[in-house]
């Protein structure tokens, strides 16, 4: 009688490895003439890519690099609608500072100070100001993570 076979199949993997995420970056750079650049670069000119070699070794530039990426991961998270808002609030701040900047009208005094505490235009404005204001200094002291990218994504990270 024969004996029964010990067979177990190996897992399906679910999530690309690092050598399917490597190939897939190798395809890109190629498909968007990024690799032939770089080889043009390099066998042209070796003194710009000594160069370039050079500033990547520098910690200010590691540096420059991780703040790029910190600031890209924040503003993934906000919708393009709010950033679009908040840039065309700020243009029309800069507008009214611009037009106002030449204009030296009379102190309120304090029946100008009072009719302003009542002034309910005032403080719908001022409201949304005064609490992105705390918000901000309330971000602002808490201490800055060891590790950004571990902070934003929960993912381990060497940066």
């Amino acid at each position: 009688m024969a004996e029964p076979i010990d067979y177990a199949p190996r897992p399906t993997r679910t999530e690309p490895t690092a050598q399917d995420e490597w190939e897939r970056l190798l395809r890109t750079l190629h498909e968007h003439g990024v690799l032939r650049l770089a080889n043009d670069l390099v066998a042209r000119n070796q003194d710009i890519a000594r160069i370039v070699l050079r500033g990547f070794e520098a910690e200010s530039t590691r540096n420059a690099l991780q703040n790029v990426a910190a600031v890209a991961m924040v503003l993934g998270r906000v919708p393009p609608g709010a950033v679009y808002k908040f840039a065309d609030a700020l243009r029309e701040a800069a507008t009214a500072l611009e037009s106002g900047a030449g204009e030296a009208g009379a102190a309120p005094g304090i029946r100008g100070v009072y009719r302003l505490l009542n002034d309910d235009d005032a403080w719908r404005t001022l409201t949304p100001l005064v609490r992105a204001i705390g918000r901000f200094g309330r971000a602002m002291a808490r201490p800055a993570p060891e590790k950004p990218i571990t902070a934003h994504t929960g993912k381990a990270s060497d940066a």
